[in-house]
């Protein structure tokens, strides 16, 4: 346990502190922190995914399919269940319901996946397979399910106001991001077992190693430009997503006997804090931001405490078999 807080917990607050300050001191904006998010998102974590799992090879993919199963299964009924909870509050929109679906049914695996699953399970193929399995589930199944509902909504309340369009179109412009192509064209790689030279991967090296720094230290910057006002519904968010989607996954690992190992690096995964992309898509739709980002920051507090209690937990509930 202090090997995960010293060598995973403490550098992500340091950084994030940094990120933080700096904001708060006017050295970088909001509008810096985005553009170092596009450089998360569309360069830095496709090289960390794609050079990480090549190095795989089909056993390791056929013994992580329970583990693609778990997370889509697990992390979508908590969305799905994020999203009917807080459509049941009469001051919120269907448009609302979907951003907080969209964060607090979402871990934010594309900017901390790497941050906190490497420090403590080591930098290894499985790793990189776990962060691009639930990156996948987020970005290519959760965002547009999340867009369809918010524009179903918009399209309710003000006729006319969105693009009559395919319910397929959301899932084509997600799979058309790095982030989500990358991981996929990697597993083709591997299945068709073209051996990848080991003189190829410095080329990705040194910007894969700009991820987790980036990305947290961006998170940081985000965090210094919100408002933070505390109410039931930033609460009742923090909890679904902090208690509920890793006891969700813990549960349905150990029903299904998940891999130990996979499992335990599945539980953190869905405990990292809601998804920042929900906070970006709230901020275009102007659609829940201030709720949405007080319970954003909220739970990255939080996470300082959960993260290792449910590593904890996990532990007990497997016994000796990690």
């Amino acid at each position: 346990m202090e090997h995960i807080l010293l060598y995973a917990i403490v550098p992500i607050i340091v950084v994030m502190l940094a990120g933080y300050i700096s904001g708060k001191k006017g050295i970088f904006s909001g509008d810096d922190s985005k553009k170092f998010n596009k450089v998360v998102l569309d360069y830095a974590l496709p090289a960390a995914l794609f050079v990480s799992i090549v190095q795989a090879t089909r056993d390791m993919l056929a013994a992580d399919i329970k583990l693609s199963l778990i997370s889509l299964v697990g992390i979508m009924f908590c969305f799905m269940l994020v999203y009917y909870v807080f459509r049941l509050f009469k001051s919120n929109t269907g448009a609302d319901a979907a951003v907080s679906a969209l964060i607090s049914g979402s871990p934010t695996i594309g900017f901390l996946g790497f941050a906190v699953l490497e420090p403590i399970f080591g930098t290894t193929p499985t790793v990189a397979l776990v962060v691009a399995i639930v990156s996948i589930v987020v970005n290519a199944v959760g965002i547009p399910v999340g867009l369809s509902l918010m524009n179903a909504s918009l399209e309710k309340q003000h006729p006319g106001s969105t693009k009559k369009q395919s319910a397929w179109l959301p899932v084509l412009h997600a799979l058309e991001q790095p982030v989500a192509w990358a991981p996929i064209l990697a597993v083709v790689w591997v299945l068709v077992g073209i051996p990848w030279p080991e003189w190829a991967s410095p080329s990705f090296d040194l910007i894969k190693g700009a991820n987790a720094s980036m990305a947290v230290f961006s998170a940081g910057i985000t965090l210094s430009s919100i408002k933070v006002s505390i109410n039931w519904q930033v609460v009742l968010g923090s909890i679904l997503k902090m208690v509920m989607m890793p006891a969700v996954i813990l549960i349905l690992g150990l029903v299904f006997h998940m891999d130990p190992l996979n499992l335990k690096m599945l539980v953190v995964a869905a405990a990292l804090p809601p998804a920042f992309s929900g906070i970006i898509i709230a901020d275009e739709y102007d659609t829940y931001v201030a709720t949405g980002t007080s319970s954003l920051t909220l739970s990255v507090i939080l996470f300082v405490g959960f993260c290792p209690l449910w590593l904890w937990i996990t532990d007990l509930c497997v016994g000796g078999a990690l």
